[in-house]
Order: structure tokens, then C-alpha cells, then sequence
């Protein structure tokens, strides 16, 4: 087991890493900005390394600094979170080069995973279910393009290959329009990622977002950790989850989880990583594969009673995986509210000093979050400053928990969008199960 661990993170995921390591006897050392000294993980690190300036570029992303950091703290292994260089193969690459370990999957499994065109022939290789497309980058050959639309049937979508978070897109409802939508997200692709490379979809009307938890020892021992649905969303920016997805077929179910357990194996997988899915229809269409711990990770802790964390620690320590399938049980439902410093209506970003903070409690309530009252939220960084988390017997108690949780929570001193929360928590249509990801745009009118 690793002696000392280096959080390359901030904010509630730096903290929530920190605590999984003391509880396992690992000494831990913070890295910061100058605008993050006073973060709670860096109160409470072993250590802690000021590795530049305020913009993440300067900071957080600076691989030599991270390393750097490394050396000068006698840490072993780094832990990246998400966000930032979590899926960046390059800093996976320099930390292994320069003798630690890296807390994720190998580089080229990260690239692999990385580009949509090789995640989707490999998907289709180990038998999850994609959804219908070019089968690779499309050609320069705009005739030959015009038939691969045809086949597929519109409305398609045009995706670049290095893309992620909601960028690189454009659907196309008619022949007509196809070629200039794909030089338009070549242009884009090339611009925002470095590379021009797109691929064709079927775009699916009115699909859920619903993903699956997997954990892999890299050593030929995978399982699922259950599912979770991600359908509100804005701007392709999650907003409220829930685990398991409301309303699937066992079967259905099943079978999904049990391809991506395969495709692990097949892939030489080793640590946690989701598998993201489209779903409609009872049918399952994959996305992508995020090879990292997930924003959303908690609900699914909630409802299995596995510590996640720990358990990426472990396997990415060299430790065979200390789970079977058979020992995971999904007990009730859990949901988890996203809290972003942000206006309700407009969600511009609210930065600005935290005067009191009050966090609910009770049976089945849980809070990730950095802040304390007297915290400055500075206006660098992602707005989320919490995650909110219930759980409960059934999704009904579990959804009720969470209003009166919303009802408690204090953050005073800056603007948030608990507002917002706690109208999407007593929606009707939400508190049925199975919205669709286009539900929340169309309820803020967008």
C-alpha cells in the first residue's frame, strides 16, 4: 500500500480523497494555488506544496509543478479526482515516467477511452451496446458521407472524436445540411481539441443519461457497482442524480451490466470508471467511458455501501479487487443535488465570502463539501462548492429526505442555486421517474 498519496485536486473531491487515505493510514499532501491556501484538505493535509498562481493553467494543470511536488514531498502515488488532468494520458504518462503511480487506468487505456472513434470500436468489440453510426471518422468523401446519413437515417449528429462535456457537436435533421455541419465541426474540433476529427451518430430524440459504476483491478477482475440516472441536465452539465435508474427492465439491466464488466477486462482496465449511456426505448447506446472517479460517485456508495475511493487506492496499489459481483447488493435509492455559487436564474457565478454555512443532517443525509464559514470562494475555478446526498429505503423516502435536506442548508453570503434544487426535488414529473435529458432546458424555457 502506498505510504503517501498527492491530491492533484481542489475542493470537495481534494477533501474527499484525503479522508479515504487517513482512514487507510496514508499520509497525504495537498498542492494549491496561491488563491487556495486556505481550502479545508489543505488545512488538514500532512503536507502541502503551493505549486503557482491563480489560473488552473499556471496551477492545477501544470504537470512539472505537479511533479515537482512529488519529488520535494517524497509522495508515491498521485491522485488526480476528476476534472483537470484526471483523463489527461500525458500526466498519467509523466507521473509513471518519473516513478510514481498514477490512481487511474494506464495511459493508453486513458487514450484509448479518450477518443470516441477507438472507445466505440472497442465498445462494439466487447459486445456494449452503441448507438448506430459511421463506425469510425467519417471520410473526406462528402458522396460517401451523404450515404453513410442515409443509412443511418436523420436526424444524425456529428461528433468530434477528442470531444467531451457537450462540445464538438451539431445535429443534422436533413441531407441537405450534412456536409457544411461536418467541415463546421471539423473547424471546431481542430480549434478546440487540437484534432479535426469527427464521427456520425444517429441523435436520439428523447433519450435518459444513464450510466454505469465499474471497478477493475487491471489483472482480469472487474464488476459493476449498479447504475445511476444523469438525465437533468443544462448545457450538458449534470445537475441532479439519482441511483439506480428509475423504471429499467432486470433483464435489460443485466445484460448492459454485464457487457461492461467484459469490456474492463477486455480492455485491461484498473481503477473506478463509468460507462455512459444514452438510453431509450429499453435499449442501451453507449457514449463514452470516463476513466475516473465520477462527480456523481457518492449516490452509488449510498446504495452499495462501497467505499470508492478506497477501493481505486487499493486496486491502483497493485491489490487484486476485494469485492465479488455477488457481494454487491443495491439497498434503496440515493439521490445527490449538485450546489453550484451561481444566480438560480441567470447561473451566472456568484464568487464571494461565505458568512455562515450550515450543513443539514439525519438518517440517510450526507455532505461533500469544502466550504466553512469566513471561506472565500474565489471565481477561478468550477462553481460547484457541494454535493448534497440522501438516502433512503425506497425512492420516494429518499426524495422527500431531500427536500427537507435542501430546506436546512445554509450558505449565506454568496448566491446559489438551492432554489432551483429545491423546485426540480418537488416536480411532478421528475418525482415519477424517467425524465429525459432535454426535460430541464424545456421547464427553464432554454
Amino acid at each position: 500500500m502506498f505510504d503517501k498519496i498527492l491530491i492533484a485536486n481542489r475542493g470537495e473531491i481534494a477533501l474527499r480523497i484525503l479522508r479515504a487515505c487517513k482512514e487507510m493510514g496514508i499520509a497525504t499532501v495537498a498542492v494549491h494555488s496561491l488563491v487556495d491556501r486556505n481550502l479545508k484538505h489543505v488545512r488538514l493535509a500532512d503536507e502541502s506544496v503551493c505549486i503557482g498562481p491563480n489560473p488552473s493553467s499556471q496551477s492545477y494543470l501544470n504537470i512539472p509543478a505537479l511533479i515537482s511536488a512529488m519529488e520535494i514531498t517524497d509522495a508515491v502515488a498521485a491522485h488526480p479526482g476528476y476534472g483537470f488532468l484526471a483523463e489527461n494520458a500525458d500526466f498519467a504518462e509523466q507521473v509513471q515516467k518519473s516513478g510514481f503511480t498514477f490512481i487511474g487506468p494506464d495511459p493508453d487505456v486513458i487514450r484509448l477511452m479518450g477518443d470516441k472513434v477507438s472507445a466505440i470500436a472497442a465498445m462494439k468489440k466487447a459486445g456494449v451496446p452503441t448507438v448506430p453510426g459511421s463506425d469510425g471518422p467519417l471520410p473526406d468523401n462528402s458522396e460517401r458521407c451523404l450515404e453513410i446519413g442515409e443509412k443511418v437515417g436523420y436526424p444524425v449528429i456529428i461528433k468530434a472524436a477528442a470531444g467531451g462535456g457537450g462540445r464538438g457537436m451539431r445535429v443534422v435533421e436533413r441531407a441537405e445540411d450534412l456536409i457544411n455541419a461536418i467541415s463546421v465541426t471539423k473547424s471546431e474540433a481542430q480549434a478546440a481539441f487540437g484534432d479535426g476529427t469527427v464521427y456520425l451518430e444517429k441523435f436520439l430524440q428523447n433519450p435518459r443519461h444513464v450510466e454505469i459504476q465499474v471497478m477493475s483491478d487491471g489483472q482480469g477482475n472487474a464488476i459493476h457497482l449498479g447504475d445511476r440516472d444523469c438525465s437533468l441536465q443544462r448545457r450538458h452539465q449534470k445537475v441532479l442524480e439519482e441511483a439506480p435508474a428509475p423504471g429499467i427492465p432486470d433483464e435489460v439491466r443485466r445484460q448492459v451490466h454485464d457487457s461492461c464488466v467484459q469490456a474492463c477486462i477486455d480492455i485491461g482496465y484498473r481503477g473506478a470508471g463509468t460507462f455512459e449511456f444514452l438510453y431509450e426505448d429499453e435499449r442501451f447506446y453507449f457514449i463514452e467511458m470516463n476513466t475516473r472517479i465520477q462527480v456523481e460517485h457518492p449516490v452509488t456508495e449510498m446504495v452499495t455501501g462501497v467505499d470508492l475511493i478506497k477501493e481505486q487506492i487499493r486496486v491502483c496499489a497493485g491489490e487484486k479487487l476485494s469485492l465479488k459481483q455477488e457481494d454487491i447488493v443495491i439497498r434503496g435509492h440515493a439521490f445527490e443535488c449538485r450546489i453550484n455559487a451561481e444566480d438560480p436564474q441567470t447561473f451566472f457565478p456568484s464568487p464571494g465570502k461565505v458568512n455562515n454555512f450550515h450543513m443539514p443532517g439525519g438518517l440517510g443525509v450526507r455532505v461533500d463539501s469544502h466550504l466553512y464559514s469566513g471561506y472565500t470562494v474565489p471565481p477561478n475555478y468550477d462553481s460547484m462548492i457541494a454535493k448534497l446526498i440522501t438516502h433512503a429505503e425506497d425512492r420516494e423516502t429518499a426524495l422527500a429526505r431531500m427536500r427537507v435536506a435542501l430546506s436546512e442548508l445554509v450558505v449565506d453570503g454568496i448566491k446559489t442555486n438551492i432554489p432551483l434544487q429545491e423546485e426540480l426535488v418537488r416536480d411532478e414529473a421528475f418525482a415519477k421517474g424517467g425524465v429525459n435529458i432535454h426535460y430541464l432546458e424545456k421547464k427553464l424555457g432554454l
